[in-house]
């Protein structure tokens, strides 16, 4: 995923305009390949915290209030995540200094309340209790807030969370303070950090901007410099693969929901008939996952249905699959280590062991006309990161207005319907397998490896 910082100099107090700008930089990032937006300490008034004291219930905003709706709705137009800062009703009472994450759908994903205040704002504002977590486009991701930076046990937290995004929200002054701290802690902790710093006055002083990125091996690698603009960082390595031990640890709770021939049991979904499969076994997957099926194409724009190209796959298949796979990419990288290989595999084909295919639970599929015809989705269906020079990825760089509003259509209506992206591939989409489990925070998966009876 490409994740977006933004800065820009907030109108003091004025929300309804600064919630407009970032609109607007949201629908840039959006049409310039980006997933997620992170935007600055109270950018949505700016740094004004004598005049929020003075006025405390003016200047609360509750996550769907009409004054962050064109943010959302920016989020729900280009399929875009993004993190505002504002201040907002504390849960017992007063203020919070809250960071809003919106999701593609321009829901609420999850909010983070400031931690650690910092001089003055402790005057203003009331402590947050929690870290902040979240998972979006197959990232594991940390929220910050400018002072928390400071704390070393909060970076180890993230790290120690199996975080690989540490987002923070911040209004710095000082250059020096933004080009070492941001740098050392993605070093010191493995973490790829994305800052989106405020830029112009407040009531602390001026902030310096150079929001950007930083990297753990390699530093910086995005920045916005000291004007309005986007500092943009593809973080596609930090996705959590099929490989990852988290997957493996997921326990799996069967729930027993039988395999379903599609075809029968849901003729109004298409099946394609490009597979060689004399027993049809690609067209079979669970109930709960066709029922979401169902809902997800009732959810199209009138004229578009799913396609479903492969479903259940058995697990000598799979291991097949990743075994060919494997063995190009030995092939190809003969000084890659068995660990790499592994990895790169899991990619683009699932471990045997965890594969949701092979428990039914996942699903490949085209967006097509009611006709049948392909939609353009920027690549070609199973055409792998090398074929594919990364088109493969749901959130790849470089492509065309048209394929990108095509997978937008088809990931709001999965996404809605409770199924989760794997992310390397913009046609896989699981409900109740591991992966889901893990991306979703369920305490188990719903379905194990299945043998497909006859």
């Amino acid at each position: 995923m490409i994740v977006a910082a933004a800065q820009f100099v907030p109108v003091p107090l004025a929300a309804e305009a600064n919630a407009a700008r970032m609109a607007g930089l949201v629908r840039e990032a959006g049409d310039r390949g980006a997933g997620l937006v992170v935007f600055a300490e109270l950018a949505l008034t700016g740094y004004e915290l004598d005049a929020i004291a003075a006025a405390p219930g003016r200047y609360a905003y509750v996550a769907d209030d009409p004054v962050l709706a064109p943010v959302a709705a920016a989020c729900r137009a280009t399929g875009t995540a993004a993190v505002v800062n504002c201040p907002a009703p504390a849960a017992g009472g007063g203020l919070s200094l809250t960071s809003y994450v919106y999701g593609p759908d321009g829901a609420l994903l999850t909010r983070y309340d400031k931690r650690h205040l910092f001089g003055p704002e402790k005057a203003v504002f009331t402590p947050g209790r929690t870290d902040g977590r979240c998972t979006l486009g197959g990232l594991r991701i940390a929220l910050a807030t400018c002072y928390d930076t400071a704390h070393p046990e909060v970076w180890e937290r993230a790290s120690a969370d199996g975080c690989g995004i540490f987002l923070a929200s911040a209004f710095h002054s000082d250059p020096d303070r933004v080009a070492s701290g941001y740098a050392k802690g993605a070093r010191e902790y493995g973490l790829h950090v994305v800052l989106a710093n405020g830029l112009g006055p407040g009531s602390a002083g001026t902030a310096c901007g150079l929001s950007g990125a930083w990297s753990p091996e390699a530093g910086r690698i995005a920045g916005a410099g000291d004007t309005a603009g986007l500092a943009l960082a593809d973080l596609r390595e930090r996705i959590t693969l099929m490989s990852d031990p988290a997957v493996a640890a997921v326990p799996v709770v069967e729930c027993g929901e039988p395999l379903l021939d599609v075809r029968t049991a849901a003729p109004e979904l298409l099946v394609s008939e490009i597979r060689e499969d004399p027993v049809g076994a690609f067209a079979y997957l669970r109930e709960g996952l066709v029922e979401r099926l169902l809902r997800a194409q009732e959810a199209l724009p009138d004229g578009l249905r799913l396609q479903l190209a492969e479903g259940y796959r058995p697990p000598a298949l799979q291991r097949r699959y990743f075994e060919e796979y494997a063995d190009e990419l030995r092939a190809a990288h003969p000084e890659w280590p068995p660990a790499r290989i592994r990895d790169a595999a899991s990619q683009y084909v699932s471990p045997p062991e965890i594969a949701p295919h092979s428990a039914g639970g996942a699903v490949d599929l085209l967006l097509v006309t009611a006709g049948g015809a392909e939609m353009d989705m920027g690549s070609p269906l199973n055409a792998g990161p090398e074929e594919s020079a990364g088109a493969c990825f749901t959130h790849a760089p470089g492509l065309s207005a048209e394929a990108r509003a095509n997978r937008r259509v088809l990931s709001t209506a999965l996404a809605r319907a409770g199924l989760v992206n794997y992310p390397t591939e913009w046609w896989h989409w699981s409900y109740g397998d591991r992966y889901w489990a893990l991306m979703t925070g369920a305490e188990h998966c719903l379905y194990g490896r299945k043998e497909l009876s006859a």
